[in-house]
C-alpha cells in the first residue's frame, strides 16, 4: 500500500506538471486548475507516504521517476527533444531508483 500512495503521487505531480505546460503561463483556467489540484493532491500523499519511507527516499522516488516521466511526456505531447546527455542522465536515475528499491534496507520491501 505505501508504494501505491506514492504511486498515485508521482501520477498526480506528472498530472500537474504536464499541466503546467498546457496552462500556457496560467492564462487557460482548466490546465491551470489542473496544476493547483495536481500539486495539492502529490503533495498531500507524498506526505502520507512519509508513514512509511524515509524523507529521502520518498522524495527521491517522487522526484526522480517524475522528472523520467515529464521529460518523455514532454518528448511525445509537445515535442521537445532529448539528447543522447539528457537519455543518459534519465538512465541514470532509473538505475538509482533500482538500487534503491532492491538494494537498500531503508526502503520499504
Amino acid at each position: 500500500m505505501p508504494y501505491l500512495i506514492l504511486a498515485i503521487a508521482i501520477l498526480a505531480e506528472t498530472i500537474a506538471t504536464t499541466a503546467l505546460q498546457a496552462s500556457q503561463q496560467f492564462t487557460r483556467p482548466l490546465p491551470s486548475l489542473i496544476v493547483v489540484l495536481g500539486y495539492g493532491i502529490a503533495i498531500y500523499l507524498l506526505s502520507v507516504s512519509l508513514r512509511t519511507f524515509p524523507v529521502g527516499i520518498a522524495y527521491a522516488l517522487w522526484s526522480g521517476l517524475g522528472i523520467v516521466f515529464i521529460a518523455v511526456i514532454g518528448f511525445v505531447a509537445f515535442g521537445q527533444k532529448l539528447d543522447l546527455p539528457a537519455v543518459l542522465g534519465m538512465g541514470l536515475i532509473i538505475a538509482g531508483i533500482a538500487t534503491i528499491n532492491v538494494f537498500s534496507s531503508t526502503a520499504t520491501h
